[in-house]
C-alpha cells in the first residue's frame, strides 16, 4: 500500500469522524462535501471530536491539533480528488444518489485512484458500472466512534482486483481499525447483519404501539446488561441514516408498517430538526438523555 492522500466524500457525522481518524493517523485528508454551507457544518463537527479523542484515547492537545491541520475542505469534486490515491464515500444512503455520485467521480479522479463504499446496507456490485473501474472499488463500512468502536469491514465484489483488496485491508489497519475482510458481498455486511434487524424489531413495536422508545429501551438494558438500548443507539447512527433504509424497505416491500415508520421519522424528527445525539435531540435530548440518569433502570 503507497495510500498517502486520501479523500472523504460526504462530510455527515460518519464521514467527518472517518476524515478526521484518518488525519489523526498521519495522512493528509480532503473532506469534499457538495456546497461550502455543509463544509462549515462538517468543519464545527470534527472541532468537536478534539476533546473526545483527548478524553478517550489520553492523547494531547498538539496531536489533535495536528490532525485537524492535516485536513482541508473542498465543495468541488474534481480539486477535491485531484491528488486522491483512494476516495471513501460516506453519502447518504440512497441508490440513485451514489449512482450519480459515481459517475461523476469516475469521470474526475486519476486513474490511480481506489474507490470505496462506507454504505451501511447497499452492496458494491451495485454501483460498480457507475464507477467506470469496477476493479478499483469495493466496501469500507466503519461503526460510529471509529475511534472506539474501530471495526473495518472490507467487503469486495466479484469483480474487485484482490490487490486493491488487500491494499484497502492494510490502509483500514494503517487508520488504527481491526480490518475484518469479507470475500463474499453480504447486504448489511457482519455488523449490520445482526444489528439493523434489531432495530426493526424495536421501530416496529414502536409503529404498533406496543410500547414507547423509553420501555423498550429499558427492557432491552435490562434484561441483557447492554448500556444501549436500540433507541439510544438510533440516535447515534442517526434518524436521516435510519429514515433512507426504512424507506428503501418500504419502497422494496411494500410493508404497511414500514411506509408508517418511514413516514413518523420524516415527519416527527428529521422535520424537526431531531435528527439524533448530533443534534441535541432524537428520540433522547442531549446532553444527559434520560438512559444515563440513575433511576432509569429502576421500577
Amino acid at each position: 500500500m503507497n495510500y498517502q492522500n486520501i479523500t472523504v466524500a460526504g462530510s455527515g457525522v460518519l464521514g467527518s469522524q472517518i476524515a478526521y481518524q484518518t488525519a489523526f493517523k498521519g495522512f493528509q485528508v480532503t473532506v469534499y462535501d457538495i456546497n461550502d454551507e455543509a463544509l462549515q457544518h462538517a468543519q464545527d463537527r470534527i472541532a468537536k471530536l478534539k476533546p473526545l479523542y483527548q478524553q478517550d484515547l489520553g492523547v494531547t492537545q498538539e496531536e489533535v491539533d495536528a490532525a485537524y491541520a492535516r485536513l482541508t475542505f473542498k465543495s468541488d469534486l474534481a480539486q477535491a480528488v485531484a491528488n486522491a490515491d483512494l476516495v471513501i464515500e460516506a453519502i447518504p444512503e440512497v441508490v440513485a444518489i451514489k449512482t450519480d455520485f459515481y459517475t461523476q467521480l469516475g469521470k474526475v479522479a486519476p486513474a490511480k485512484t481506489i474507490f470505496a463504499t462506507n454504505s451501511s446496507t447497499l452492496l458494491p456490485s451495485q454501483f460498480a458500472a457507475a464507477t467506470g473501474r469496477p476493479a478499483q472499488f469495493l466496501a469500507l463500512h466503519f461503526a460510529n466512534t471509529i475511534w472506539k468502536n474501530n471495526t473495518a469491514e472490507i467487503m469486495k465484489h466479484a469483480g474487485t482486483d484482490m490487490k486493491v483488496f488487500e491494499e484497502v485491508v492494510e490502509f483500514a489497519r494503517a487508520i488504527g481499525m481491526v480490518p475484518l475482510p469479507l470475500y463474499k458481498e453480504q447486504p448489511g455486511y457482519i455488523l449490520n447483519s445482526l444489528l439493523v434487524p434489531f432495530l426493526d424489531a424495536a421501530e416496529l413495536l414502536l409503529i404498533k404501539e406496543v410500547a414507547d422508545p423509553e420501555t423498550i429501551d429499558k427492557t432491552w438494558m435490562i434484561g441483557t446488561g447492554a448500556p444501549l438500548g436500540p433507541f439510544a443507539i438510533l440516535d447515534i447512527v442517526g434518524i436521516n441514516t435510519a429514515h433512507n433504509i426504512v424507506e428503501a424497505k418500504a419502497t422494496a416491500t411494500g410493508d404497511e408498517n414500514m411506509k408508517k415508520l418511514a413516514t413518523l421519522l420524516k415527519t416527527e424528527y428529521i422535520d424537526k430538526g431531531k435528527l439524533g445525539r448530533a443534534t441535541g435531540e432524537g428520540f433522547y435530548t442531549y446532553p444527559n438523555p434520560n438512559f444515563e440518569k440513575t433511576d432509569f433502570l429502576k421500577g
